[in-house]
């Protein structure tokens, strides 16, 4: 993960640029620089790995509104905040909108690397759920119009005979479309399939 990470540093500030360039590529980062949100935006691709070491005050955009529009369009960034202006109610509103930390400058060396460490495991963790997500929208795209309606009921709690009696359909059928989801969805048992429904937003896929 490191070694394909970047560290993204956004602040207008060009000698903490540079200063904080030097210092993650020390320690092997990989850098990406930015003076103001609205380069970074510009320039951003959003499959790209890592975490952003953001200002707060900016000329244009400062950096709770970037923390605002990076959630507005679901771009998934660790960011630790780094800033000599900084007071309580903005780090606890940056912390709650979902900053990996808030730091005040000058920060020691050995607390940034911690929360830059920090944030990468936390970029691997929001991976991996995108990657599984994705596997489940893939296995729940497989099922037939009918085999959704079975999972559905299926994982209200229904059984096979109620099932059947409000599908129209026969106890045999059922437990044949059944078998089916549970193979397509890769679920081993009913409370696995209910977390894969949840997983899948599967009740917003089963919407006209």
């Amino acid at each position: 993960m490191s070694a394909e990470a970047t560290i993204f540093i956004i602040d207008d500030d060009p000698a903490i640029r540079d200063s904080l360039t030097l210092m993650m590529a020390q320690e092997g980062f990989a850098v990406s620089t930015f003076e103001s949100a609205e380069d970074f935006l510009e320039s951003f691709q959003t499959e790209r790995l890592g975490c952003a070491i953001l200002d707060i005050r900016m000329s244009g955009m400062d950096g709770i509104q970037l923390q605002d529009m990076l959630t507005k369009h679901r771009i998934q960034m660790p960011i630790i905040f780094l800033t000599g202006h900084g007071d309580i109610p903005m780090s606890v509103r940056a912390i709650k909108a979902g900053a990996v930390d808030f730091l005040t400058k000058p920060v020691t060396r050995e607390k940034l690397m911690t929360c830059v460490r920090f944030a990468l495991l936390e970029c691997e963790k929001m991976l991996n759920i995108r990657a599984n997500n994705e596997s489940v929208q893939s296995h729940l795209a497989e099922l037939t119009e009918r085999e959704r309606d079975v999972m559905a009921l299926a994982v209200q709690g229904h059984s096979n005979k109620e099932i059947a009696r409000q599908l129209g359909i026969s106890h045999r059928t059922v437990e044949i479309h059944k078998s089916k989801v549970m193979h397509k969805t890769g679920a081993t048992n009913l409370l696995d399939l209910v977390r894969i429904a949840h997983e899948g937003d599967f009740k917003s896929l089963n919407k006209p």
